[in-house]
């Protein structure tokens, strides 16, 4: 007799990897992005170590050199190297971005997880403040925040621009996290805990909590690309980062407009490195949504 079971059509083993390698392989783009990410991460976190050149040195013999083996972005009007500060100005990147972006995100999600549990007077009130927030655009809203605090610089890190950032992103996430809680809400579950005489405390960080990390992680992801690019705008208008601390959006203004056709690398790879981070950062949320929400996955 014929076995039958030689006749039987052979299943290809897929590969297994664990959780990052599922990611990387189910999101070669988003894992690229991903690995742009670290490099300007370790870059800022080692800059003292990594960068050729000591951000704040001043070189009169080498002003505005162009781009060399010396000197691979060039010097701006002062002699100092171009590539060494947009090293050290990743750590400043980063910090703000990072910082401002958890805040904002965290801030908007207790904001409308509460908004949605409690609903009635206390979600009428959240969201009336919401709309109030969401009256300024974006920048508008940072710069009056940055003109009501001022400057409150801690290790060369502005206090007061972390939080003109963060607040302008509360509102945007508030509205995303209560939609996503109403929905958790909905679910018999939540209705089985309150049965059960569960504390309120309980059911929002057992039962809604975990439910509301992945569009967390995606909405902060997205806006630490927002946070970096209006870090830079501010720097740019001079309500920013101020000088002499290394940032991409302050390398922009100042002497690299006035000689911008003369020396062109001061604006090119200042600008180069906020749209390399933008981008990877946009890049690494759009996959990490895409491997995390169930409904996008085949």
């Amino acid at each position: 007799m014929t076995d039958t079971a030689n006749l039987q059509p052979r299943r290809l083993n897929r590969p297994t990897f664990g959780a990052l390698g599922r990611f990387a392989y189910q999101q070669p783009v988003g894992a690229a992005s991903f690995v742009v990410i670290v490099v300007m991460l370790l870059a800022g976190i080692l800059a003292p170590w990594v960068s050729p050149y000591d951000a704040l040195a001043v070189d009169y013999g080498a002003l505005l050199s162009p781009p060399s083996l010396d000197h691979l972005a060039g010097t701006d009007a002062f002699g100092r190297d171009v590539f060494s500060r947009i090293i050290h100005g990743a750590r400043t990147a980063m910090i703000i971005g990072l910082s401002s972006a958890f805040l904002g995100c965290t801030g908007g999600a207790i904001l409308g997880a509460a908004s949605a549990f409690f609903g009635g007077r206390v979600d009428a009130a959240i969201q009336r403040f919401v709309d109030i927030l969401l009256a300024f655009p974006l920048v508008v809203l940072a710069l009056v925040v940055v003109a009501i605090l001022g400057r409150n610089p801690v290790f060369g890190i502005d206090i007061s621009l972390i939080f003109a950032i963060a607040i302008p992103i509360v509102p945007q996430v508030s509205r995303v996290i209560r939609a996503a809680a109403l929905t958790v809400q909905a679910m018999p579950y939540i209705d089985a805990a309150r049965t059960a005489g569960y504390s309120n405390s309980r059911i929002i960080l057992r039962h809604m909590a975990p439910n509301l990390v992945t569009p967390y992680l995606i909405m902060l992801t997205a806006y630490i690309a927002q946070a970096i690019l209006l870090e830079a705008t501010l720097s740019f208008l001079g309500l920013g980062v101020a000088e002499p601390t290394p940032a991409w959006g302050l390398m922009l203004s100042g002497n690299a407009q006035d000689f911008f056709l003369t020396a062109p690398w001061l604006v090119i790879f200042p600008g180069i490195a906020i749209s390399l981070a933008v981008i990877a950062f946009n890049l690494f949320g759009d996959a990490l949504r895409d491997y995390l929400d169930p409904r996008l996955k085949q």
